[in-house]
Formats: C-alpha cells, sequence, structure tokens
C-alpha cells in the first residue's frame, strides 16, 4: 500500500465531502479504514491519521498564504 498516496485521497476525500470529514473529526481510525478498505492495527491507522492531519495543516497554510499573496499582488 503506497501510504503517500492514501494519506492524499484521504485528505481529498475531507476536503470534498463533508459527512467524511465529519465521520475523520468523530472517528479518525474508522474513517481511514472505511477508505482504505483494510483493518489494520491502530498504531498503524494512527500514523496515516497524522500524516493526515499534517497535510491538511500544512495545505491550509499554504491556502492562507497564497490568499494573502493575491490580495498584494504577488
Amino acid at each position: 500500500m503506497d501510504i503517500k498516496a492514501k494519506i492524499a485521497e484521504i485528505v481529498e476525500k475531507i476536503k470534498n465531502d463533508k459527512n467524511f470529514a465529519s465521520d475523520f473529526q468523530k472517528d479518525p481510525v474508522t474513517a481511514v479504514e472505511k477508505v482504505i478498505g483494510v483493518d489494520l492495527p491502530n498504531d498503524q491507522i494512527e500514523k496515516i491519521i497524522d500524516g493526515v492531519k499534517a497535510k491538511i495543516s500544512v495545505d491550509d497554510v499554504k491556502d492562507k498564504v497564497g490568499g494573502l499573496l493575491d490580495k498584494i499582488g504577488l
């Protein structure tokens, strides 16, 4: 399994599916298991969840910085 690809897939699903985003917030382990289709040990799922949260944080910062740069004309 390509972990980076799964993280990217989950991030996109969170951004595009409000129900899934809500499910991820309530119970990230179950939400991730539904996407990857495999029941992994929770410690392995936690690594994927950490990767998803990190990617979302980075993307949010990029969006905010990009918006600010657009406002000042850069």
